[in-house]
């Protein structure tokens, strides 16, 4: 049976993050369950969650690797939302007029 590689998406989560699916599974679903067991509050485990959903969601996205670093900044709290939304809407400015440069 030939090997696979992981899709990029599952290949760019940290071992952290594929625990947390991992046990996500295995409580099938439950955040109840999870919060449980990491001994924390629903919403903690819910933010968690919707922070990997994201942080998936960008890597299925394929936008330019500026793009996407940015994005993943902001989501792991590196960077605050209104400074990578400028950084990104400056990028796709420039972008634009390079291309149209390029015509």
């Amino acid at each position: 049976m030939p090997t696979r590689m992981p899709p990029d998406w599952l290949a760019g989560l940290e071992d952290e993050e594929l625990s947390f699916i991992k046990n996500f599974l295995l409580c099938s679903g439950s955040l109840k369950e999870i919060a449980a067991q990491y001994g924390v509050s629903y919403p903690t485990v819910r933010l968690r969650l919707d922070r990997l959903i994201q942080k998936i969601q960008i890597a299925g996205e394929s936008p330019a690797p500026y793009i996407a670093l940015v994005k993943q900044l902001a989501l792991n709290d590196r960077l605050d939302f209104q400074t990578a939304k400028t950084l990104i809407q400056e990028y796709k400015r420039i972008h634009t007029e390079w291309e149209e440069e390029k015509l």
